[in-house]
């Protein structure tokens, strides 16, 4: 098999959402058999590892339907059409936090499951951070709380199952690499 690559036969979508899309395609495989792939199509998302002057990192804490609990993450959100990630972010950190920054920096963009999704992700470091008096509005949808944590309490949150997803865990552990470089 010289090449991997799946050919498309047929594409069929399943469901077109808010936030993502479901389609169902017929795929010939390298050997030249069909199989099916299950994909999940998703506009793309960011998100802000934020970091204080007291070097504690903002979060915040979420009810996750899929999931069926509470847990604490980092402010991230979807892209908009056409909308520059950078500019997804720095809306996303003010209406998750109320923080506006004028320094983010781009860090890393990964997809964040390829075996059914095409989702990439773009995460920022957000410091120099200022406290809104009138920050943006949060989604009609979403409610959450703001959680300030230094690096044990977020290494502890770990432990506990509260940060519990990758994004989260992975700005965890920059912001640890960051901290023992200094």
């Amino acid at each position: 098999m010289d090449s991997l690559e799946e050919k498309t036969v047929k594409r069929e979508t399943i469901f077109d959402g808010k936030i993502i899309k479901l389609v169902v395609d017929d795929v010939e495989l390298p050997n030249g058999k069909l199989s099916k792939r299950e994909i999940v199509k998703h506009p793309g998302a960011v998100a802000v590892i934020a970091i204080t002057a007291e070097n504690k990192m903002l979060m915040v804490e979420q009810y996750r339907k899929p999931l069926e609990k509470t847990i604490v993450e980092i402010p991230a959100g979807k892209i908009e059409p056409n909308e520059d990630p950078m500019l997804t972010a720095g809306r996303e950190l003010e209406e998750e936090t109320g923080f506006k920054t004028d320094e983010l920096t781009h860090i890393v963009s990964f997809y964040t499951s390829p075996g059914f999704a095409d989702e990439l992700l773009h995460i920022y470091v957000a410091k120099d951070l200022k406290k809104q008096a009138n920050p943006l509005q949060a989604d009609e949808d979403e409610f959450v709380n703001i959680v300030e944590v230094d690096i044990d309490e977020a290494l502890q949150l770990i432990e506990e199952k509260v940060i519990c997803d990758a994004k989260t865990v992975y700005a965890v552990q920059y912001w640890q690499l960051l901290n023992a470089l200094r």
